[in-house]
Order: structure tokens, then C-alpha cells, then sequence
């Protein structure tokens, strides 16, 4: 059931998309109707939640089973979207450390006439399970009080003026709830309101709440993201580097995974950002996590023979390196990160963006540059390959792992939630390289 408009982009962004979506490589793989479709989909899809809550288990503090039991108790203590069913959670089958919840939604929800509306951001939230924090709220009426009910409407052009009354331009309802603060409290004078504006009574996608549910052992990530940590194939007593760190659930599953043996070194040049790494790590309890405040561009000395405690660090300190670099900002982190990877080491390059430039072609682009590199197999392989376009060889794309959940969204609804799952993801690519 479509409930949403199809994502509106702006024109040149569109016609960007589309030149990536029907290059000249893939339509003489799959034909120009079949990749005109994939696009149409992929803007289609982009503008609905997933079909599910991805929740990564923290396995050296417990057993997936247990956290598994554990999990469902805590969570039978929340209201939720169908109470004539049984809530489900679902092992994935080929990523050992995640739990599946299904996405109950679109539900049938009466719109109410008091109207708030909140920024995109804090809309997406809502729509995986968020309350509406009050700094996401941008408009509410004139003399809401504590306790009114309320429909809420995420803005989608980012257009509506803080503390308006009202906005009438493009919005989309994600559902009712109840307000917990007066309209003075959000938009008053001084420092910006905290904690919850609107508690969600009513969202038109239910999907659990994870605020204080089991922290230490329970944290909220992206399935292509876990699978990114699973991939760099991290051991007990190695050394890793993480350059793009923020906000930590990387670093801590690589620790995890490394069951909190060896060091994690983990970098953000934003301080704060350092401290949420931190702060990440010492509620999953984990004590090889080094985090620092510190630009990643300049990880490797020029001094080969300097050995601090942190950064920068000689060349080739590293016996795996993760760089989930930050979408349309590459700069100079491929080069830091081979000069900072033993030889012999891996490193994994990921992103959260579908385009070409930012994921094949710099694949290609690091083949040539660094004949040293090679491509590796991925395991686990729950996405598809690369996409022609970037001059790649069949054999290379096969090695490569994107997620395109266009190609899986129209699935029937029957098929089971953990095969469902690995196509209804957030776009992401992965690349696994070994430095010889």
C-alpha cells in the first residue's frame, strides 16, 4: 500500500541520478526500459520506511538467544501497532549478531485538526519508531498545551519557518500523539527546548520504541551497515583503524567482533562527536575502543619512526583499516587509509549513497592508483554486485556489494522477514580490498 508520494528531488539532482541509473554500460546490460524502471522504483522506495527494525546484538555480553528473550520482554511492555498479534523477532539467517522486528504499517489513522509540523530529519525518525523531540518541531498552533492531542506532518521540502503557527506548503502525515509540552516550552526564549515534544500515540508506521530498551546489549543499525563490520573480518588482538568513526556503532561492532581484544582506534575531527564514539562505547561495555578528535586525512606521519599513543601514526599500523566514508567528501581518506594498512592488511571502503561516482569509480579509481590493492571476496554476500558504469570488469562488480533496494522492493509481502529484509535496506555499497 503506497501512502507516500514518490521522493520529489530537485531537477539537476534527478538528472544526475538518472545519468547514473541509465549509463551507457548497464543499459547495454539490461536495456533502457528495464533501467528506466529500476530508477522510477528507487525514487518510489527511498521515500518509505523499511519493512523492519534492524537491531544489532552486542554477543560478547550475551547469547543472541538470550538478548533474543530478553528483547521480546522488554518490548511486550510497549503498546504496540496490532495487539491480536504476536510481536515478532527473527534471527537473520546469514548475519549471526542481528534481530529482525517487522514494520507494522501503513496503519488506518484519522488525521486530527490540531496540526504539528517537524523537520524531515526528525520525520524519519517517527517513522522508525522515534517520539518527536522537541527541537525537531518546526510549526505548532498558537495555544497547544501539554496533553492536546495532535496529528503530526514532517515537512518535505524543508520550506516551514521555525515557530511558525502554521505551514501550508508540502508535507506528509507520519501520524498522532500527544503533546508533552506547552508551545512556550518548545519556541521560548533562551537555550533550544530538550526532550520529548510529542509523544507518538498513533504513528502510521509502528515500529518500536528503543529509548532505554536493554542499551548494553541491544543497539539500532542499518543491516548493510553490520554487514560492513562483518565483512572487514576483524580478529582478537589486532589493531583497526575506523576513520570516519561518528557516531560509534562501527567501531563498537568491530570491537565486539574482536570480542574487545586487540584496539579499535576510532576518529572524528568534530569533538562532541568523539564523545558520543565514547559514550557508545562504555554502554556496550567496551574497553578497546580508543576514540580521538582528529582529521583523518592526516592519520600517517611523516615520521616513520614515531610511536604515540595517538594519532598521527607511522605508516602501515594498522592490520585493518574501515573507511565509511562520508558521502560527497572523499578527499584525501583513500590514500591515508592504504598508507596507514599493513601489508598483507584489508581494508574496507562502504558508503551510504548510490551513485557512481562515490562508489565504483572510486573502486576503479583505487585499482589503478594503488596497484598494491586487490579486490577480496565478501562474506557475508547479502546484497547484490556493483553496477556497470565505472569501467569495472564482470568479475570485479561480482566482488563488489550494493545494496539497491530497488531491485527487491516489490516483493510479495509473504515472503519471510529475513529474506525480505536484505533487499528493503537503505541504499549502501561495499568494497573489500587486501594491500600485498
Amino acid at each position: 500500500m503506497s501512502v507516500f508520494p514518490r521522493i520529489s528531488l530537485r531537477p539537476e539532482v534527478a538528472d544526475y541520478l538518472k545519468g547514473v541509473f541509465l549509463n551507457k554500460e548497464l543499459l547495454a546490460s539490461i536495456g533502457k526500459q528495464e533501467a528506466e524502471r529500476h530508477f522510477q522504483t528507487l525514487l518510489s522506495c527511498l521515500s518509505h520506511p523499511p519493512s523492519y527494525t534492524c537491531v544489532r546484538t552486542n554477543v560478547h555480553l550475551a547469547s543472541l538467544g538470550e538478548i533474543r528473550l530478553k528483547l521480546g520482554e522488554e518490548l511486550k511492555k510497549q503498546t504496540w501497532g496490532c495487539e491480536d498479534e504476536e510481536l515478532e523477532i527473527v534471527a537473520h539467517p546469514a548475519v549471526p549478531d542481528v534481530l529482525l522486528i517487522p514494520v507494522v504499517g501503513p496503519r488506518l489513522v484519522q488525521k486530527l485538526s490540531s496540526v504539528v509540523v517537524v523537520g524531515t530529519q526528525c520525520g524519519n525518525a517517527v517513522l522508525r519508531g522515534a517520539h518527536v523531540f522537541a527541537p525537531g518541531v518546526l510549526a505548532c498552533p498558537k495555544f497547544m498545551k501539554a496533553g492536546d492531542a495532535v496529528s503530526v506532518f514532517s515537512d518535505v521540502e524543508g520550506k516551514c519557518t521555525r515557530g511558525a503557527f502554521g505551514f501550508h506548503g508540502k508535507t506528509t502525515f507520519v501520524g498522532n500523539g500527544v503533546a508533552e509540552k506547552d508551545r512556550t516550552e518548545i519556541f521560548g526564549a533562551g537555550e533550544t527546548a530538550r526532550g520529548v515534544g510529542v509523544r507518538m500515540t498513533e504513528p502510521l508506521y509502528w515500529s518500536p520504541s528503543f529509548d532505554g530498551v536493554l542499551p548494553h546489549l541491544a543497539f539500532l543499525q542499518n543491516l548493510p551497515s553490520v554487514v560492513a563490520g562483518h565483512v572487514l573480518g576483524p580478529r582478537p588482538g589486532e589493531r583497526v583503524l575506523d576513520m570516519c568513526a561518528a557516531p560509534g556503532g562501527k567501531t563498537c561492532h568491530i570491537a565486539t567482533l574482536m570480542k574487545d581484544r586487540g584496539e579499535v582506534v576510532a576518529l572524528d575531527k568534530i569533538r562532541n562527536k568523539t564523545e558520543l564514539i565514547r559514550k557508545n562505547a562504555n554502554i556496550l561495555q567496551l574497553r578497546s575502543v580508543k576514540a580521538f578528535c582528529f582529521n583523518s586525512t592526516k592519520v600517517v606521519s611523516e615520521d616513520v619512526s614515531q610511536d604515540t599513543e595517538g594519532p598521527p601514526y607511522p605508516p602501515e599500523s594498522f592490520d585493518r583499516v574501515l573507511l565509511d566514508a562520508p558521502c560527497s567528501g572523499l578527499g584525501q581518506r583513500p590514500n591515508m587509509a592504504v598508507r596507514a594498512l599493513k601489508r598483507g592488511g584489508v581494508l574496507v571502503y562502504s558508503t551510504c549513497t548510490v551513485t557512481l561516482a562515490e562508489n565504483e569509480e572510486q573502486v576503479a579509481w583505487a585499482l589503478r592508483t594503488f596497484p598494491e590493492l586487490t579486490l577480496l571476496p565478501q562474506e557475508p554476500r547479502v546484497g547484490g554486485e556493483g553496477m556497470p558504469g565505472a569501467g569495472l570488469s564482470p568479475e570485479q562488480l561480482r566482488l563488489l556489494q550494493r545494496f539497491r533496494p530497488e531491485l527487491s522492493w516489490e516483493v510479495a509481502a509473504d515472503i519471510p522477514l529475513p529474506y525480505r529484509a536484505d533487499g528493503d535496506t537503505i541504499g549502501f555499497f561495499i568494497a573489500k580490498f587486501q594491500k600485498n
